[in-house]
């Protein structure tokens, strides 16, 4: 028995869930293990998008390579993008010895990547169309004594949670990414995502003026939404949010989440920069697409930092990017975990006009991937210059989100 799960991996032996070929994914559970009864899981954006445009768009097609991967593998990875997504269901069974305090009846949303989640689908996924990111489903799943899992909140309708809870780690990182660059700049201690100095935030638009100047690429998706508006509430000074095209671009403004909404290919890396203007402290990756790397370097400002949430993004690109623009920025691997990350997502959702209306229009609209880049939602061992890669947070998940999303 493993709190890690390492009794579950079938092959290779001695590899950690989410790096194994197979799993065992067998309804039995051990002492220390939670059974989950399946009722919906989400599709990360990078593999959603990977699978639909591998099958042109045929959705049967897309539920059919869905079922061969997870009775393959005993697990939801995408073998091309390395990536999963995350689950919905109800607590079917609990070992005597988990820790997750969880019980039998709770409907849960799972804050750990598919990717090491042993999975088994029994109805052949015969109520998806295999056109949209959030998958019925029925079946079981298995979470280990190192897993995550949050309660379903009450008062928010399931699809929307799980849209959320999805990419919950995105926000919570950004939050303390600013709020660290915005005590550092005065010399003062850092804060967690959670402590805001509220008597330096603007009452109306929560904008402290002198904050870091923050930029989000795919600003107006899921992840990108709810970093605008955490990196607002972490103190954030000039908010510059990128999308693609300007349909999505007239979202975001009425949003009003951004201070400056700019329409960019996030894979023109001069176009991007020029679009942001005065390069930003902060820059927050959360576009599906590769080749986004060496935008967000150029878009940051010496000293700055960019975050990349994304299963798109290149190590070798970004690290030999950064050597060959001679950036010295700091740039972090958003690993989808934050503590406090799934109750400041909820929290923005409820609180936060402009992304409750992104979130409800995207569910209303479907999630199919649109086509154009950058709409949503690792190199040399010793650069030349100081490009820090930082595997960030606490404990693992990459919803987290990627994707468009920091993908899970």
């Amino acid at each position: 028995m493993s709190a890690i799960g390492l009794h579950r991996v079938l092959e290779p032996a001695g590899v950690l869930p989410q790096a194994a070929a197979r799993l065992d994914a067998s309804a039995r559970i051990r002492p220390d293990e939670v059974r989950v009864a399946v009722e919906r899981l989400n599709l990360d954006a990078a593999s959603f998008r990977q699978l639909s445009e591998a099958h042109g768009g045929d959705g049967a097609a897309v539920r059919a390579a869905v079922l061969e991967i997870v009775a393959a593998r005993g697990k939801m990875h995408n073998p091309v993008t390395g990536s999963g997504g995350m689950l919905v269901g109800v607590v079917d069974e609990v070992g005597p010895a988990s820790p997750l305090g969880l019980a039998t009846g709770d409907r849960v949303a799972t804050l750990v990547s598919l990717t090491l989640t042993p999975l088994a689908i029994t109805d052949g996924l015969a109520g998806w169309d295999g056109r949209s990111e959030q998958v019925p489903c029925a079946g079981h799943a298995i979470l280990f004594g190192r897993s995550i899992a949050a309660r379903l909140p009450g008062d928010l309708p399931t699809p929307l949670a799980l849209a959320v809870l999805d990419v919950c780690g995105a926000p919570a990182l950004t939050a303390r990414v600013v709020a660290t660059v915005g005590r550092s700049s005065v010399g003062q201690r850092p804060r967690g995502p959670h402590e805001v100095d509220s008597g330096k935030i603007d009452a109306e638009r929560g904008v402290s003026r002198g904050g870091p100047a923050v930029a989000v690429l795919g600003g107006g998706g899921k992840s990108g939404s709810l970093s605008l508006a955490a990196a607002r509430r972490a103190g954030a000074g000039r908010l510059v949010g990128v999308v693609p095209h300007e349909a999505e671009a007239a979202a975001l403004k009425a949003a009003g989440l951004a201070d400056e909404v700019v329409v960019a290919d996030a894979r023109d890396p001069v176009g991007l920069a020029a679009a942001v203007g005065e390069p930003v402290e902060v820059t927050v990756v959360c576009v599906d697409v590769p080749g986004c790397e060496h935008g967000a370097i150029l878009a940051t400002r010496p000293g700055g930092t960019v975050v990349f949430f994304s299963m798109a993004t290149s190590f070798p690109a970004a690290a030999l990017g950064a050597e060959g623009l001679a950036a010295d920025v700091t740039m972090l691997i958003g690993n989808g975990y934050v503590p406090g990350h799934a109750e400041l997502a909820l929290d923005l959702v409820r609180t936060d006009p402009g992304v409750r209306a992104l979130f409800d229009a995207r569910l209303a609209a479907g999630t199919a991937p649109p086509r154009s880049a950058g709409l949503e939602e690792r190199g040399r061992d010793t650069p030349a210059t100081t490009a820090h890669f930082v595997e960030t947070g606490d404990g693992a998940g990459d919803g987290a989100a990627g994707g468009e999303e920091p993908p899970r």
